[in-house]
């Protein structure tokens, strides 16, 4: 460690942690950068408290808005390419950028490990089966420093506590704010809060249970 940042053994992508941050402040506008510096710090304070990999931690929030400003002709086109989920198609490119962004990742850096593209795939809409370090990545994007909102003080007080419980927390904040706001909400979304977020996990098969 230096200067509290992990050194990269190289072994997950092509870049050294400077020429990917570097990479990141070409790529992005000054304000994106900024959030992904602090959701990096943010993350790598998770990941010493709950004994993650560093160096995937690291690399998974540094690259996590990799294609949150790409155009989004120029996405829908990769969406198709790739065979990816074509439903994402009828939603907007908040849903598309975390998926998106994995496979540029890996198609341009080489950056194949399985937990640092699904961290960068599920960073927003999460998923049913989140590592350590896609949970990591999913909880700093919301709570770094520069977020406020109704409730983000409450994930962050949870997350010195339980990853699992900050996921239930966030996958719930979310499905309410969309509802609220009359939002077309992305299925994916719905099963990570049937996965996490439900008051008891057991009874979520049953149709009957309200």
């Amino acid at each position: 460690m230096k200067n509290n940042k992990p050194i990269y053994s190289q072994n997950y992508c092509d870049l050294s942690r400077p020429e990917l941050v570097e990479l990141m402040e070409k790529t992005l506008s000054k304000r994106r950068f900024k959030h992904v510096l602090r959701v990096e710090k943010t993350a790598l304070k998770l990941a010493e408290a709950y004994n993650a990999d560093k160096e995937k931690v690291s690399i998974a929030a540094l690259a996590h808005d990799y294609a949150k400003e790409k155009p989004d002709e120029e996405m829908r086109d990769l969406i198709i390419s790739e065979n990816l989920d074509l439903e994402m198609l009828q939603f907007g490119s908040n849903i598309w950028h975390g998926p998106v962004g994995a496979v540029l990742m890996k198609n341009e850096y080489h950056l194949d490990d399985e937990e640092i593209q699904d961290a960068i795939k599920y960073h927003t809409i999460g998923s049913p089966r989140m590592d350590i370090v896609a949970q990591i990545i999913y909880i700093a994007d919301f709570i770094e420093p520069n977020r406020s909102f109704n409730g983000v003080e409450d994930a962050r007080q949870l997350a010195k506590t339980d990853l699992e419980s900050t996921i239930a927390y966030i996958s719930r904040h979310t499905l309410k704010n969309l509802i609220k706001r009359k939002a077309k909400i992305y299925p994916k979304a719905i099963e990570t809060y049937n996965a996490w977020g439900v008051k008891n996990k057991e009874e979520q098969d049953d149709p009957f249970v309200y």
